[in-house]
């Protein structure tokens, strides 16, 4: 497979960038991290990694090098249902805007772009319709930490951008009421609503977001001539958190501090078994290419 170089806007912790890693994308070149914190735990696996440029306002084609993917998920405050819903007018969930002008100044073969299911309403929309006219075709994909085994919901939206020459393949998920191993999306994997813990950025049990990411996907750039694929067989497996490809508590540990950032970093933290079904799409849209 040929090489696909990966940019992180918004890093965090990196769980992004290491479930696509995992799906035999890679490497990553760059990540953008304003959190020092954050940052520690970037230097301790990504050593190579360029990482000079701390805020994405500062972030071009003239200080990154140029990559195959740029991915990141934007704050989430502004179109989190537990905000107070200014959306991608707000000051921090605004900052999308800057990751729309990276991808305008550095033309990427592929966008990922991950945020939160609840306040889907508040973002899907207005970042597909900005990448369409940024001359990319998107699509919508729901995950959730429990439908890769997880026993928590963190239920998200990412959005997979390819130039309109290609055409998106879509990826069937469970809107249509079916059930598969890890139960649920709605209700977790007790079956009953609320029994999941739902360690989540918004703060609160996941939404149903069938409408919404419904109305998104049905975009007639991405859906035409695009057959139905399933994820890449073996994905499901037993998750335990993020700590078991991101080791957050040793730095926490080294200096007896960070527990409030180290909490923080895990909550905001892209599952990167989810990101690793991501990779795949991806590695589909090569085959198609």
């Amino acid at each position: 497979m040929p090489q696909i170089t990966i940019g992180s806007l918004f890093s965090g912790i990196g769980g992004l960038e290491l479930g696509l890693e995992w799906a035999g994308l890679g490497p990553t070149v760059w990540q953008v991290e304003t959190d020092p914190f954050c940052r520690e735990v970037l230097a301790q696996h990504w050593p190579d990694a360029d990482r000079s440029v701390t805020d994405v306002r500062r972030a071009t084609a003239a200080t990154l090098a140029p990559v195959d993917l740029i991915c990141g998920g934007f704050p989430c405050q502004d179109v989190s249902s537990a905000g107070k819903g200014a959306g991608l007018a707000g000051s921090r969930s605004g900052l999308w805007f800057e990751f729309e002008r990276v991808i305008l100044g550095m033309e990427p073969r592929f966008v990922v772009v991950e945020n939160v299911a609840s306040g889907a309403i508040r973002w899907v929309d207005d970042v597909m319709a900005g990448l369409e006219l940024a001359g990319y075709a998107a699509v919508p994909f729901p995950l959730s930490a429990a439908d890769v085994g997880a026993w928590h919901l963190r239920r998200r939206v990412f959005v997979v951008a390819h130039p309109f020459s290609h055409h998106l393949r879509q990826q069937p998920g469970r809107r249509d009421g079916s059930r598969g191993a890890a139960g649920s999306p709605e209700t977790g994997l007790a079956g009953e609503a609320g029994d999941a813990a739902d360690v989540d950025r918004d703060g609160e049990h996941a939404l149903a977001i069938d409408a919404e990411v419904g109305r998104a996907r049905a975009a007639p750039q991405a859906r035409r001539g695009a057959p139905q694929r399933s994820a890449q067989p073996g994905l499901v497996r037993a998750v335990h958190g993020v700590s078991a490809g991101l080791d957050v508590a040793a730095i926490g540990h080294e200096r007896g501090k960070h527990d409030v950032a180290r909490r923080q970093a895990l909550g905001n933290s892209v599952v990167p078994q989810c990101a690793e079904v991501i990779g795949w799409i991806v590695r589909e849209l090569m085959g198609a290419s």
